[in-house]
């Protein structure tokens, strides 16, 4: 598996960056997780839109799902051209049942449901979900090869049933939207010890924090997540490709 960051703010992107996005990829099948604010144009350095496979979103906040619509007019634009595809796969829950209706577009995208427990198997991958903490219900992932996992929490408080689904996990992309003075005074979200509190005791092999704040020097997150978790720890960046074998 090859998993490469396409965004990694919360909220709403910086300058020519995106919020929080990844690529993730195996036997050449590529799968887009979440899709918010400049991921599309970032996205594009990596795969074309047209090779896309599958799309699966955490959640209906703007800054996970605002590039969806240009995502389906590419590919309305594509059939207008004369290329032929299939629908485009886009998984999401159906708590949201406005919003998870607006995945299916012309014959375009497909809204494919998934649910807390819920195990699909998406091209290689077999990806399982856990409800996370969260001002809207919303979706952490795994998805697994074989033995081998990678484990995103999406936007969370601390919840402790994020252990046992993290644990042993290859590679933990975590969370890691507040500061420590923060902690606890805004909801749905964690500071960089809990991110690296989680990475403990799930016992996972790396720890790889995003959606990141906007404000502040986002290198206390990562001194904060070091000080509790000893393995290797850093700031998701764009472009870097990790990959677990």
């Amino acid at each position: 598996m090859k998993i490469t960051p396409i965004g990694i703010w919360g909220g709403y992107p910086k300058a020519n960056s995106a919020t929080s996005s990844f690529l993730i990829e195996h036997d050449g099948f590529h799968c887009l997780i979440d899709c918010g604010s400049g991921v599309l144009s970032s996205l594009q350095n990596y795969v074309p839109l047209e090779k896309l496979d599958a799309v699966v979103v955490s959640h209906y906040h703007a800054d996970h799902i605002a590039d969806i619509g240009s995502l389906q007019f590419s590919r309305i634009i594509n059939f207008y051209l004369g290329h032929q595809a299939p629908p485009l796969p886009i998984y999401g829950h159906m708590e949201d049942q406005e919003n998870f209706e607006k995945l299916s577009y012309k014959d375009q995208t497909v809204g494919v449901g998934i649910s807390d427990g819920n195990v699909v198997q998406i091209g290689p991958f077999e990806v399982s979900f856990c409800r996370t903490i969260h001002p809207v219900y919303c979706l952490a992932m795994k998805f697994s090869v074989g033995d081998n996992s990678i484990v995103l929490t999406a936007d969370t408080e601390w919840r402790d049933e994020l252990v046992d689904f993290a644990y042993g996990t290859n590679l933990l992309i975590s969370e890691a939207n507040l500061y420590e003075k923060h902690l606890g005074k805004a909801p749905g979200h964690m500071a960089g010890s809990e991110a690296g509190r989680l990475a403990k005791l799930a016992g996972a092999k790396q720890l790889v924090l995003t959606h990141l704040p906007l404000h502040g020097d986002i290198n206390e997150i990562l001194e904060a997540a070091g000080a509790v978790y000893d393995g290797p720890t850093e700031l998701a960046r764009v472009g870097y490709e990790y990959y677990i074998m």
